[in-house]
């Protein structure tokens, strides 16, 4: 027969024995992931597309558009106040130089003119009437029949007609004139480009009424990006050309440029002169101009190989002996359509990602696909 305390004493010695056992298998268990863990390698190998970069000579042209205009003009205004009673063009007339193009009022300078004219007569009256009494009195001095006095009286009287009458003719020539200003000329051959007030408008003296694009020359008008007058041209000549007909063109020369930039759009207004123009070039039309820029040193990329650091554009740069890519600045000359012009921060040689940057981090491995050299 058996005895209990030694069966008790048995258990408690195998269950000791397999607790220490399965405590021995999860410390091999973990020490062999810890060795599978750091056998694991850290980074991947990423695949891009690359090209190894090269400094060429750069030559592009700058096309911009832009509209004809004429060289000169002008406000059209009435150099006196009143109501518009009558309008006789519209924007895109062409007008003469002596056409009359609108009317204000004139029943006050009419009335000026009539008082005007009133006080003329009266002093051309008191005029004959005083040269006649001192031709009298000169007569009559002569002969001995009158005095000093009263002739001197009778010369005194003939000054005075006599400023009396210029002063009127002077206040009718002015009232003519005021009467005059109430008809708005065009004062020079050419197309009312715009239109300021209507019949019925209180105008002032001086207030835009029309605006008159003049006959003659003609320019070609552009707005451009500051940025781009920072480029050395290869002289001062523009082709122009139609955009509704690229067969039409006309060479032009920069004649003026805008000293300041248009704080709406941001650009600077550069008028080309053009010589000889096409008959096709009418006002408003629009054009292309384009101009060649002097060659310089550059490294054209492709946009999708740009990248920024801390602000700045930057593109990821593989060492070719490791194989792993760091992020260098460039400096950007210009951004055309799919690349972009580099002028500074790049060697000739290196080895540039072109693709597959959205994957990459600092000292990450790549692995070149279709290397392009440029």
């Amino acid at each position: 027969m058996s005895n209990p305390d030694v069966e008790i004493k048995k258990v408690n010695h195998n269950v000791s024995v397999c607790s220490r056992v399965m405590l021995g298998g999860l410390a091999l268990a973990a020490l062999a992931a810890c060795q599978q863990q750091s056998a694991a390698p850290e980074k991947r190998p990423v695949s891009v597309r690359s090209q190894t970069v090269e400094f060429i000579e750069y030559a592009p042209t700058a096309v911009l558009t832009g509209e004809i205009r004429a060289r000169v003009e002008n406000d059209l205004s009435f150099r006196t106040s009143g109501r518009i009673v009558e309008r006789t063009t519209d924007v895109g007339s062409h007008v003469t130089a002596d056409q009359v193009i609108a009317r204000i009022d004139p029943n006050e300078q009419q009335a000026n003119l009539d008082g005007a004219q009133a006080t003329f007569e009266a002093a051309h009256a008191q005029l004959r009437l005083a040269s006649t009494t001192f031709e009298r009195q000169k007569t009559l001095l002569a002969q001995g029949f009158t005095t000093r006095r009263e002739y001197d009286q009778a010369e005194e009287a003939f000054r005075t007609a006599q400023g009396s009458l210029d002063a009127a003719t002077a206040q009718l020539a002015a009232a003519k004139d005021q009467l005059s200003y109430t008809m708005l000329r065009a004062g020079v051959s050419g197309v009312i480009i715009a239109r300021h007030a209507e019949i019925g408008h209180v105008v002032q003296a001086a207030e835009p009424v029309f605006k008159i694009a003049q006959d003659g020359v003609r320019d070609a008008v552009f707005n451009v990006y500051e940025s781009l007058l920072n480029t050395e041209p290869v002289d001062r000549t523009v082709e122009i050309a139609l955009v509704s007909n690229a067969k039409i063109k006309a060479i032009g020369s920069v004649r003026e440029i805008a000293p300041t930039v248009d704080p709406a759009t941001g650009t600077v207004r550069v008028k080309i002169g053009i010589e000889e123009p096409s008959p096709a070039m009418e006002l408003g039309a629009a054009v292309t101009g384009t101009g060649r820029i002097r060659p310089r040193k550059a490294i054209l990329l492709p946009w999708s190989a740009l990248s920024s650091l801390q602000g700045r554009p930057a593109v990821w740069v593989v060492d070719p002996q490791t194989k792993a890519v760091s992020l260098k600045p460039i400096k950007v000359d210009r951004y055309d359509t799919g690349r972009i012009v580099v002028v500074a921060g790049l060697d000739s040689g290196q080895i540039v990602v072109t693709a597959g940057a959205q994957f990459l981090r600092p000292n990450q491995p790549v692995v070149l696909v279709d290397q392009v050299v440029r």
